[in-house]
């Protein structure tokens, strides 16, 4: 989110806790595990991917636009086991010099940047060569009929609900075209049971700095 949202803030703050409880924690884990170094993390929230960074993390920086969940992300950060500082920003101007990233990540932020390709550029920017992009993310749908639906949800009530997120963006595609190479990359539905919901499709994976 670019701006101030307080009821969504709110009403998300909520609803990670208990979409932690229901799998997503585990989700959190594997995108992080193995990263070292500088990190950036972009869209922190309310910095629920905190406490799941491994030590060899040097320092983690998350950026975070909306008021109310940077807060939520500075108490999160200093129970974290590795040094987080919280900074205000975008995901299309970060405040970070070029390539002093080792890794950015990406958790549930990119169906909502205004234009992914300026977000996947800036995060390009602030790698390293060879630097690493980790990414979470409820993307386009594989079978027509929910395509259909999330056309549907994109167009009427679901961006406005949802502080401007959308369920039908082909994220994948998108890092390739801003000069990644994906190296991992797991589909899965989330929630695993139940009818598929528009935002159910989601991608866990890594890229490499092309």
């Amino acid at each position: 989110m670019g701006f101030s949202h307080p009821i969504f803030a709110r009403q998300f703050a909520r609803a990670s806790v208990a979409m932690d409880a229901i799998g997503v924690a585990a989700h959190r884990r594997r995108l992080v595990a193995g990263l070292r170094g500088r990190v950036v993390e972009v869209g922190a929230g309310n910095g629920r991917n905190l406490s799941h960074y491994p030590p060899a993390v040097t320092r983690v920086l998350a950026v975070e636009p909306e008021p109310l969940l940077r807060a939520l992300a500075h108490a999160a950060g200093a129970a974290a086991g590795v040094p987080v500082t919280v900074a205000a920003g975008l995901a299309e101007a970060l405040p970070v010099a070029d390539g002093a990233a080792d890794a950015v990540v990406f958790s549930l932020v990119l169906c909502s940047v205004p234009d992914q390709a300026v977000a996947l550029r800036e995060a390009r920017r602030v790698l390293r060569p060879g630097g690493e992009l980790r990414f979470y993310e409820h993307v386009v749908a594989s079978t027509r009929g929910l395509r259909r639906a999330q056309r549907l949800a994109d167009r009427t009530l679901w961006p406005l609900f949802c502080a401007g997120c959308h369920t039908g963006r082909d994220t994948v595609a998108a890092i390739r075209a801003a000069g990644f190479t994906v190296t991992e990359l797991d589909r899965f539905r989330f929630p695993e049971r139940g009818i598929p919901v528009p935002a159910s499709p989601h991608v866990l994976g890594a890229a490499i700095r092309s």
